[in-house]
This record gives C-alpha cells, sequence and structure tokens, in this order.
C-alpha cells in the first residue's frame, strides 16, 4: 500500500472511532501505539492526527497527549465528518440535522434563483431533475443519487450566493451517506421525490421566486419527517 493509501487508512479508522464513540472524549490517542496496530511509521500518524485535529476530533494537550475532543468541537459540516457520522449510529440524528439547516438555506437559494435567473444555471438545474424522473422510469438508483446531487448542487449555484454555492460539497456528502440505505432503493418514495424536485425547477424556470421557495420547502421538509419517521420506527 502507498503512503497516501496507509494515511487514508489510518485517518479514516480513527476518524470513524471517535465519532462512533469508541474513543471517548478524553482518550488519549498515542502515537506509538496506533504505528504498531496499522504497522505504519510514526510520521503516517502524526499526519493522520493533524487532519484530525484540523476537523475537531483531537487536540494536542502539553504533558498529555494527543486527546480526543466532543462533538461541540467537530467540524460538523466538514464532507469527511459528515461522511464518518453517516456510517456511525448518529445516522438519523445527522440526517434530521442538516435537513434542518438545509431547510433555512435551499428555499432562499430557490428564491434567488428564480428572482435572477441565470439561463445556464436554471438549465442545470432543470436537467438534474429531469434526470432524476428518468432514473425512477429505468430504476437506476445510481444514476437517481448522481442526478440528485446534481440538482441540489445546481440549485445551490444558481442562487448566485457564493456561501450558498459553497455549502453544496456538505449536501452532497449528506446525501451520499444514503447509499447503505434502504432508501437509495428507486421506490414509490423516490419517484415521488423526484416530482417535488421537478417542482422546483419549474418554479425557478418560471421566475416565480415565490412558488420556487415554496416547492424547495416542501421538497425539504417532506424529506426531513420521513427520516424523523423512519428513525422512530427503528
Amino acid at each position: 500500500m502507498t503512503a497516501r493509501g496507509l494515511h487514508a487508512q489510518v485517518l479514516d479508522t480513527l476518524g470513524q472511532r471517535i465519532v462512533d464513540g469508541v474513543f471517548a472524549p478524553g482518550t488519549v490517542v498515542r502515537p506509538e501505539v496506533v504505528a504498531a496496530e496499522f504497522a505504519v511509521s510514526r510520521s503516517v500518524v502524526r499526519e493522520a492526527l493533524r487532519v484530525l485535529q484540523s476537523l475537531g476530533l483531537v487536540e494536542p494537550r502539553q504533558r498529555i497527549g494527543t486527546q480526543v475532543l466532543g462533538i461541540g468541537s467537530w467540524e460538523l459540516l466538514a464532507p469527511t465528518v459528515i461522511r464518518w457520522r453517516g456510517a456511525s449510529p448518529a445516522y438519523f440524528v445527522q440526517q434530521r440535522e442538516l435537513l434542518e439547516l438545509r431547510l433555512g438555506v435551499e428555499p432562499v437559494a430557490a428564491s434567488l434563483a428564480a428572482a435572477a435567473p441565470d439561463a445556464p444555471a436554471v438549465e442545470a438545474v432543470a436537467a438534474a431533475a429531469s434526470d432524476m424522473i428518468a432514473a425512477c422510469g429505468r430504476e437506476d438508483s445510481r444514476a437517481y443519487l448522481e442526478a440528485d446531487v446534481r440538482f441540489h448542487r445546481a440549485l445551490l449555484a444558481a442562487s448566485g450566493n457564493a456561501v450558498f454555492t459553497h455549502f453544496a460539497g456538505t449536501v452532497e456528502a449528506l446525501l451520499r451517506t444514503r447509499t447503505s440505505e434502504s432508501r437509495d432503493t428507486i421506490t414509490r418514495w423516490t419517484r415521488d421525490a423526484a416530482a417535488r424536485h421537478d417542482a422546483v425547477a419549474r418554479a425557478i424556470a418560471g421566475g416565480d421566486a415565490t412558488g420556487a421557495s415554496a416547492a424547495a420547502a416542501d421538497l425539504v421538509r417532506v424529506t426531513r419527517d420521513e427520516f424523523i419517521a423512519e428513525a422512530r420506527a427503528r
């Protein structure tokens, strides 16, 4: 395995253990122990710990060592952290939290996109929605997910707001955590969801800022409520 591959393996394993709670807050991560477990050099471990520190998962403490931090310090919008939480027992909690955040962002983005439409951006939103519907017809879950990702990226970019556009990476990471769940299967749910995406695209293309905002809010709210109901049923 290459040095990059070893680094990624150590980083992913340590990050997942922290997010899963295997390493509780306050735990001291000892580089020599990690190096021995993975049969890697301490420099590989140190690099992994530096990345974890940048994500707020650990912090070096003088005379103590590198300690694990609690969730209050984590960069919860970072795609890497989202991926780890998506593979952890916090899957449904994260979905609810970030869908609630999206509920405050995507309706505004849709309204801005409709109020000052940019033709290529509007076309990108419409094309992604159309591809979602087509993927449902073919029962192609992979194509559906990719079109879903493109839709939300295009929607946020169409707003013309650079901060919203930057948020697209967070939304994509969240959407991709669903691939291990039954929700990624093409079912009646995805057909209904595709129709809601199409409603947003149509309102934006029609220059209906109020309608676009309402359709986007409905899209995210329904998804949030479905995740809450599914979490309660488990």
